[in-house]
């Protein structure tokens, strides 16, 4: 099942909680999440690992925010300063 945008707003703010050095970081971020296992957050975690490399690389493009300039700005800062470690 799919990741609602919610969903994916919990996650990312976990995993700026919860960094590679927490030993029950996968666990938390589940249940920060909500209705996810511990396995579903870890592989939604290296997909988005996968994108960042492919973004990063310019094999994919940006993604285009709807909205004002105020929040296009604070959705690229937020995914600019999540850590993928």
């Amino acid at each position: 099942m799919g990741w609602t945008r919610e969903e994916n707003r919990r996650f990312e703010d976990a995993l700026a909680v919860h960094g590679p050095d927490d030993p029950n970081r996968w666990q938390h971020v589940a249940n920060a999440v909500g209705g996810k296992s511990v396995q579903e957050v870890k592989m939604h975690y290296e997909i988005l690992q996968e994108d960042v490399i492919r973004i990063e690389r310019d094999q994919i493009p940006l993604p285009s925010y709807r909205g004002n300039e105020r929040q296009i700005h604070n959705e690229q800062r937020r995914m600019r300063d999540l850590s993928l470690r």
